[in-house]
C-alpha cells in the first residue's frame, strides 16, 4: 500500500488531496492545527491517520514522520499562512508577521522534508510543495506571502537537484475557493474560483511521480492530461 503525508489537511486543497488518495487505497497521514476541524474533516476517510499540531513545532514534525515509518511514497507540503490580512504594501509590512509567514511557509516545510528524507529515499518517493503565482509575479500586497513561496520554490528546485532519485515538484494550483483566498480578499465574492477537489485530478502525474522534477501549474498539468488523452 502506498503511503502519503499531507500537511494542512483539515480543509481546502490538503483535504481534497487526502480524500483523493484515500479513495485510491493509499494510507495517508494528515495534520492541521485544529484537532476538532481535522477530526471532522477526515471522519469516514479510509486509511487516514489524523494528527493535530502546528507544523512549526519540532516535536509535532517528528511525530508526523514517526507515524509514516520507514517508507514514504509522497510528501505534500501544503500547510501555509497568508500572513497579514488585509494584504499590506511592503512599506507597512510588520516584520514579526513576516518572520512568522516564513516560519510556516518556508522553514517548516524544509525541516519536515529533512526529517522525512530517509523514508522518501527508501521509497524513491515524491515531494510536492504547494506554490503560488505570487511566487513569480509582482502583485501589490502579496510581497510577504509571495516571497515565502518563492523561497519554497527554490528549496524544491535545489532539493530536486540534490536528490536525483526523488521527484520534487513545486505546484501552483491557481486561485481556488479556499479560506486563504477569502482572507486575501475580505468581503469579496470568491464563488467564481474553482473548488479544490475540481483541481486535484490534474495533479495525478505529480502524485505518481511521473514527470521530471520541476515547477508546474495546474493549467499546464491539465494540458498534459488532455494531450495524452487525445494521443
Amino acid at each position: 500500500m502506498k503511503q502519503a503525508l499531507i500537511t494542512g489537511a483539515s480543509r481546502g486543497l490538503g483535504l481534497a488531496l487526502a480524500t483523493h488518495l484515500s479513495l485510491r487505497d493509499w494510507r495517508v497521514v494528515v495534520d492541521a492545527r485544529s484537532a476538532a476541524d481535522l477530526s471532522d474533516a477526515t471522519a469516514g476517510l479510509a486509511g487516514v491517520t489524523a494528527i493535530a499540531g502546528d507544523v512549526t513545532d519540532e516535536e509535532h514534525r517528528r511525530t508526523l514522520v514517526a507515524a509514516v515509518g520507514v517508507h514514504l511514497d509522497l510528501l505534500v507540503l501544503n500547510a501555509s499562512t497568508l500572513g497579514q490580512s488585509p494584504l499590506p504594501p511592503l512599506a507597512d509590512y510588520d516584520l514579526g508577521r513576516l518572520r512568522q509567514t516564513f516560519e510556516v511557509n518556508t522553514v517548516a516545510p524544509l525541516r519536515l522534508a529533512q526529517l522525512a528524507l530517509p523514508a522518501l529515499r527508501s521509497a524513491r518517493g515524491t515531494v510536492m510543495v504547494i506554490s503560488s503565482d505570487a511566487a513569480v509575479e509582482g502583485y501589490e500586497g502579496w510581497g510577504g506571502y509571495g516571497a515565502s513561496k518563492a523561497a519554497l520554490d527554490q528549496i524544491a528546485k535545489v532539493l530536486g537537484a540534490e536528490e536525483p532519485d526523488l521527484r520534487v515538484y513545486a505546484v501552483d494550483p491557481g486561485d481556488m475557493r479556499t479560506q486563504l483566498q477569502a482572507e486575501a480578499f475580505p468581503g469579496e465574492d470568491i464563488s467564481d474560483r474553482p473548488l479544490p477537489d475540481s483541481v486535484v485530478p490534474a495533479f495525478e502525474p505529480v502524485l505518481r511521480g511521473a514527470l521530471p522534477s520541476g515547477r508546474y501549474t495546474a493549467g499546464a498539468l491539465s494540458g498534459l492530461a488532455l494531450a495524452r488523452a487525445v494521443e
